[in-house]
């Protein structure tokens, strides 16, 4: 019987190794180093070999708490929770006596970054802080599928170099900023994976359904938010990163299948100006640890041909305007278990292998280089500081006038990346534009994050090259809709009070008086949509004001005021005036209370001029062909920021959905070939109803007019511009300086449209990414937003694409059947840090169907 059940047992292994493939020994990824037997390898722990199967956040998370507990040179900390609840957490890796004064060790490290305490800092007795973070991309698993490797190797290593590095290093391994993404990764290719092991690219291990793993629960990608830092994921590693102000962080990435292996500097002439070239120096420095190493164990890579060091909002780059160095690696992609590739069979293994590789030996650099990495954070804040004395102008002030939520946002945001505000000690008036103490705001430039404002604020036309890899323009003010200038030295001092936290930069929403009339909300604050919301699914009937109107003449209520009548309602008035006071205190608006409806100007309150509004009933499309990022963004905009239920369908489901359950549907960036027969028919039917509102955005503008559904036509920007030859190499160039990457464009805007309702600057910004090019709609009332005959606020735009942007449209309603086609050129949602442009898709939910069909193209 026992020789019966050992051979069992080995068929059972045989048929384990053959299902999981060909498992790799500990010494193929460490080399022969030895290793303390009481603490567990990642293959004693979870049971298989790294590269066998890809590992669940769960196990993950269980490991790292294991190794935590098996080490005394461990901490595990644990500094948020992902939006599916799932846990963000490091480990803490440095020696024990370092880690026993790690709070010293810390507060010393800040102070490095003080130009008034640093220089008494001794950088040959400190520890550099090295920031070791992964798979920011759900499904570039490599490495994340590394790291229980890495810690294994730093905690169970007996060797005295390992030592050393603890020694000189304080070590932060984030295993996964993107546990979301990452587990819905492992679980596809996990669940796809056949005994035997298929290196067909289009095998359907390797091509997940939509979304996708790439991104988090709301579909954006976190590599292009740590400077917005719009979500909990990016909220807690911005956390950790000015907690700690390490010397070097990391960025572990994945690529096309067909690729090797970059690492960093990436392009020369494409980092951002405000990034030091000592950066550079050191980052190419470091570059050649990452080359011995990879020859040493045979791997092919490249450098400075490829990404590039502009947008401060991605992890490679964000450390670099903080006295850091960001390293970006991207592996070659096996997307699952194997592939085939045009370098020869690729294996999981072999990825993690690399990842592991360039995360060592950047461990390896930091020992070597410690004290010229710490000397350079000393410096980058010091001459820092200098910068801002030299500078012509003492600071920024800005103002979002009356809409105290959205610049407390903006508030917020600036300070989780250590920016000081402080409020006005006085009325500023600088050209033409006045900033009063109650409600504007003051950012100095005498601080450490000096630079960081600077690359935030700045307008930029001019470029050494015109091709990025991410948006050319990310001015933080434009983003969130605010009124800025720079002060000047000459206006004196006008620091009042820091603003310490920002419940300091909020009033207490007023609550109204009791009425057994009516209620007034104005619409230009950010959290109106929200409100309103709330009062239609209660059930109170709202009307919205077309035109203005004041009582007394001391009070102008704009277009797009709601008004909330008491009578002939089902609620009884204490308890309307109930739910009002809780929605002026949930969603920080002000609700101001009237009695009668005579007004001083313009309409009464009984006037037709008022339309009366419906509770959206919002269906997004989705499924491939639809960008997950655009649909993602405009389903986070209305469950997180307007807690606004809506269902999301994919397009083949559309033909068979029952459509008469929503009277708003939103077209999100896509291209939508799919969507023909009956899916066509159904949408037909659909706008049959005057109260639907079909919401469309950039690339979806396209297949509506192709379908017919909105008479729009467009520009085309592609196309031959000059028969001169050129030279062959120069073809993709070419191509991509004639691609608005991402650029702030002027939009000039009709308020009395109810699309523009709640603005109060008829020329602002707006965000453009992407090449639908609108012509000049026949209706002369259909274009509630147009281009400025001087588009181009900041970015790259070709000369070609700003003639053809030149006075044309942004945003064209049309007319579907009966119902209102709202059409966008440009995404008011994008990333979700556009708060000054999101009421814009508010605006077409809500007043879509009021527009009057005459005015409709």
């Amino acid at each position: 019987m026992m020789r019966i059940s050992i051979i069992i047992l080995a068929f059972t292994s045989l048929l384990q190794l053959t299902l999981s493939g060909q498992s790799k020994e500990l010494s193929y990824f460490l080399g022969e180093d030895k290793y303390e037997q009481n603490i567990p390898s990642p293959e004693e722990y979870l049971g298989y070999q790294p590269g066998d199967w890809h590992i669940s956040h769960h196990e993950l998370l269980a490991y790292f708490k294991t190794m935590a507990t098996a080490s005394e040179n461990a901490q595990f900390v644990e500094y948020g929770r992902s939006y599916e609840n799932r846990p963000l957490f490091y480990l803490l890796i440095s020696s024990k006596e370092n880690l026993k004064n790690i709070e010293k060790i810390k507060a010393a490290h800040k102070e490095l970054c003080d130009p008034e305490k640093s220089a008494s800092l001794n950088t040959e007795k400190m520890p550099a802080v090295v920031y070791e973070g992964f798979t920011v991309h759900g499904n570039e698993a490599s490495g994340a599928n590394a790291t229980p490797l890495l810690i294994y190797h730093l905690l169970a290593s007996k060797s005295k170099a390992v030592d050393q590095l603890l020694n000189d290093l304080v070590i932060i391994v984030d295993p996964c900023f993107n546990p979301d993404g990452f587990n819905r990764f492992s679980s596809w290719v996990n669940s796809h994976k056949g005994k035997h092991l298929n290196g067909d690219s289009q095998s359907r291990e390797y091509n997940e359904a939509w979304p996708r793993g790439r991104t988090n629960h709301y579909w954006f990608d976190l590599n292009r938010d740590w400077l917005p830092v719009q979500h909990p994921e990016s909220r807690g590693r911005i956390q950790n990163f000015h907690e700690w102000k390490p010397n070097i962080l990391t960025d572990h990435h994945e690529m096309g299948a067909n690729s090797t292996f970059f690492f960093q500097p990436g392009i020369p002439q494409r980092t951002n100006p405000n990034t030091p070239q000592k950066n550079q120096d050191l980052t190419g420095e470091i570059g050649q640890f990452h080359a011995n190493a990879l020859d040493d164990i045979g791997s092919l890579y490249f450098t400075k041909e490829a990404f590039d060091d502009y947008y401060y909002g991605k992890g490679s780059t964000y450390p670099d305007i903080n006295g850091s160095i960001g390293i970006l690696f991207e592996q070659a992609s096996s997307r699952g278990h194997f592939q085939n590739t045009e370098n020869g069979p690729m294996d999981f293994a072999f990825t993690i292998k690399n990842q592991l590789t360039t995360a060592l030996s950047t461990l390896e650099a930091a020992k070597e280089m410690r004290v010229k990495l710490l000397d350079y954070q000393r410096s980058f804040y010091k001459d820092a500081k200098q910068m801002a004395k030299d500078d012509e102008h003492a600071g920024y002030v800005f103002s979002m006038g009356k809409d105290i939520a959205r610049a407390a946002n903006f508030i917020e945001m600036l300070d989780r990346h250590q920016i000081d505000i402080y409020s006005l000690n006085k009325d500023l008036r600088i050209d033409e534009q006045d900033y009063y103490q109650y409600n504007s705001y003051y950012i100095p430039f005498e601080q450490s994050q000096y630079r960081l404002i600077k690359a935030a604020f700045e307008y930029r036309t001019s470029f050494k090259d015109s091709i990025f890899y991410d948006v050319s323009a990310f001015n933080l003010a434009d983003a969130f809709g605010a009124n800025f200038n720079a002060v000047s030295k000459k206006e004196g001092n006008c620091k009042g009070k820091l603003i310490s936290d920002v419940g300091s930069a909020l009033q207490n929403a007023e609550e109204p008086e009791f009425s057994d009339y009516g209620y007034i909300m104005e619409w230009d604050q950010y959290y109106a949509p929200k409100a309103l919301y709330t009062i239609l699914s209660k059930g109170l009937r709202a009307k919205v004001a077309n035109e203005p109107f004041s009582f007394d003449g001391k009070k102008v209520y704009s277009e797009g005021s709601i008004y909330i009548p008491v009578s002939n309602q089902e609620m009884t008035a204490d308890n309307i005036y109930n739910l009002i006071s809780t929605i002026c205190q949930e969603s920080n608006v002000k609700i101001k209370e009237v009695y009668t409806g005579l007004t001083l100007d313009g309409p009464d309150l009984g006037s037709r001029t008022f339309s009366l509004l419906q509770e959206p009933k919002i269906l997004i499309i989705g499924g491939d062909g639809v960008s997950s990022y655009d649909a993602g963004e405009v389903w986070h905009l209305l469950d997180q920021i307007y807690e606004i239920p809506s269902s999301i369908i994919e397009i083949g489901k559309l033909g068979s959905a029952d459509l008469e359950r929503y009277n708003t549907i939103i077209m999100p960036n896509g291209s939508y070939g799919a969507m023909k027969g009956q899916i066509k028919a159904n949408l037909d039917k659909w706008a049959t109803n005057r109260d639907h509102t079909l919401i469309a955005y950039n690339n979806a503008l396209r297949w509506l007019k192709g379908a017919g559904i909105a008479s729009i036509d467009f520009k085309e920007s592609f196309g031959q511009q000059s028969n001169k030859p050129r030279p062959y190499n120069m073809l993709s160039r070419d191509r991509g300086a004639n691609v608005i990457g991402g650029a702030i464009l002027n939009i000039q805007a009709d308020l009395s449209n109810p699309i523009m309702f709640g603005y109060t600057n008829s020329e602002m910004p707006i965000f453009r990414k992407g090449g639908i090019f609108l012509k000049a709609p026949n209706n002369a009332y259909a274009c509630p937003a147009f281009y400025t005959n001087n588009p181009l606020r900041s970015g790259y735009a070709s000369e070609r694409n700003i003639k053809l942007l030149k006075n044309a449209p942004s945003i064209i309603n049309c007319r579907y059947n009966n119902a209102t086609v709202v059409c966008f050129a440009d995404n008011p949602n994008f990333r979700a840090f556009w708060h000054g442009t999101q009421k814009l898709t508010a605006n077409a939910i809500f007043f879509g169907s009021t527009i009057n069909k005459s005015s409709l193209e």
